[in-house]
């Protein structure tokens, strides 16, 4: 069996706890609770990573799909009148392979319709930190939140272009700032960032991003965790009024079988957790009718602007600044916060020929490398409308396909246009000429499926990210988030994973310790 752990019988073993998927809030649980003495089972429908040559090629990763998985989700947005069938990335590692980095705390104001508040999850963030081996400067951030520990290590030096824009955030009046980066460049181990510019939505071949296969799976106690990867979930099985067992399937063999545990943990995204309950029965058992609703995405789009000159001739990752200072601005009006704007790096010419804006694809990729951008994440609304059902159609495991609806409400989109306003008198300021808007219509910021509330009638979760109606069953991946927040919710998602598992060690680890 692919990836199966040796002397181990996973149809006989009981595992303390059993872990579905390995990103960010999975692969953190798993971490925890094994060092915690727990015997834990990570199941992930994912391969490894290859970490070779191709996975820095951009037509591969990012055109053809190298890891993208065989059941397709059925994706309707934007108005559209029709579904457009999309192939997720599966990989051991989750997002946590493909994103850029980015590691920004919630702000305290971004709590106020959490069953938490920012102090319940002050401490976690700063062990989320340590995990991820995150750079950065305390006290940088204008909006940053109380913090009781430093960075674990300082950024690295800021890269030409990043000072480009630094530079130009500063003539306007802005406070731009090292964005704070779960990317080795002083950390202790090896290899260190050689600082290519193929991170964002890239597996790195050199393992020098900190995701989680490099640190939470690599720090866990090898003794105490197995991980068997190209497994997937097709059903958890409930019996009296708990998890009693998993209904996985093996893609290489095809075998099913049953995997049990006293403790369920899942973690396979704001997507795949949600259909995955659903395709289980759980919606029944939902009190609050939310299990599926309420997904969000952030209102995001990249505006790039053509320079009288090569903005990036030594081919760096200059991923470097983030401005906030407009994050609170809407607050009072919206009860949400605007959202923030970060430094990107544009992506190799043929992924910009083929994906950038309609229109201006070969201009912008003839003079790609005369082009900067920058990034604007807005907060979206959660709307019971947006969000994820089964469909009727069937994938090649003989499961119902997920199906997302997911629409901007007018202030989402005003808040995104805010933002690339800003993001414009920032480029032109830095010697930008003329700029090109590139809307993101992807789901790598997913939250909000199964969010948790302080009752049932409220929401799927309880506070401790349990099913209100299944003791032995948590959610730690982005679906537990009833708000989106105005940053990557990759490290809120990593805290939020030590707050729950310090429930499931307290819960499930008096047998394992005795």
């Amino acid at each position: 069996m692919t990836g199966a752990p040796p002397n181990v019988d996973l149809e006989r073993t009981v595992f303390d706890v059993l872990v579905v998927g390995s990103g960010f809030g999975g692969g953190t649980t798993a971490y925890a609770l094994s060092r915690a003495g727990l015997k834990v089972l990570l199941v992930e429908r994912g391969g490894w990573p290859a970490r070779d040559e191709t996975d820095w090629n951009g037509r591969a990763i990012l055109l053809d799909g190298r890891y993208k998985g065989e059941t397709p989700v059925d994706v309707r947005q934007g108005g559209a009148g029709a579904d457009v069938e999309t192939f997720p990335n599966e990989v051991v590692g989750g997002n946590s392979i493909f994103f850029g980095g980015a590691a920004l705390r919630l702000r305290a104001t971004d709590f106020a319709r959490w069953p938490i508040a920012y102090a319940d999850l002050e401490a976690h963030y700063g062990e989320a930190e340590a995990l991820l081996e995150v750079h950065g400067q305390a006290g940088d951030d204008p909006c940053e939140p109380p913090r009781s520990s430093p960075y674990p290590y300082p950024p690295a030096e800021l890269t030409a272009p990043a000072r480009r824009i630094a530079d130009a955030a500063r003539g306007l009046g802005l406070h731009p700032f090292h964005i704070p980066v779960a990317i080795n460049h002083a950390g202790t181990r090896e290899p260190r960032c050689i600082n290519c510019f193929t991170c964002d939505g890239f597996p790195c071949r050199i393992g020098a991003k900190n995701d989680v296969t490099q640190t939470a799976l690599a720090k866990a106690d090898p003794n105490n965790l197995a991980v068997v990867a190209r497994m997937l979930v097709a059903r958890l099985v409930e019996r009296d009024g708990r998890i009693a067992g998993v209904e996985a399937i093996d893609r290489d063999s095809g075998r099913r079988l049953t995997l049990q545990a006293r403790a369920t943990v899942l973690s396979g995204g704001a997507i795949g957790s949600a259909a995955l309950m659903l395709r289980s029965g759980l919606g029944a058992r939902d009190a609050s009718g939310t299990l599926g609703r309420y997904l969000m995405r952030h209102c995001n789009a990249m505006i790039g602007y053509v320079f009288p000159f090569r903005t990036n001739p030594d081919g760096v990752n200059h991923k470097q600044i983030c401005v906030t200072d407009l994050y609170e601005s809407v607050r009072e009006a919206d009860g949400t916060s605007l959202g923030i704007i970060q430094d990107m790096v544009m992506p190799p010419r043929e992924v910009v020929r083929a994906l950038g804006p309609p229109g201006f694809r070969w201009a912008a990729a003839l003079g790609a490398n005369s082009i900067q951008t920058l990034l604007c994440v807005a907060e979206d609304e959660p709307q019971k409308e947006n969000g994820v059902s089964l469909s009727e159609r069937k994938d090649a495991f003989d499961l119902p396909v997920a199906s997302v609806r997911h629409e901007y409400t007018a202030a989402d989109v005003r808040r995104r246009d805010a933002l690339v306003r800003a993001a414009r008198r920032i480029l032109r300021r830095a010697g930008g000429l003329v700029g090109k808007l590139r809307l993101i219509d992807s789901f790598s910021h997913a939250v909000g499926t199964a969010r948790f509330a302080r009752t049932p009638e409220e929401g799927a979760l309880s506070p401790d990210c349990r099913v209100w109606a299944l003791p032995n069953l948590f959610v730690v991946d982005g679906s537990f988030m009833p708000t989106s927040g105005g940053v990557n919710p990759s490290l809120t998602i990593t805290a939020n994973a030590f707050r729950v598992a310090a429930h499931i060690k307290r819960d499930f680890g008096v047998i394992a310790a005795a």
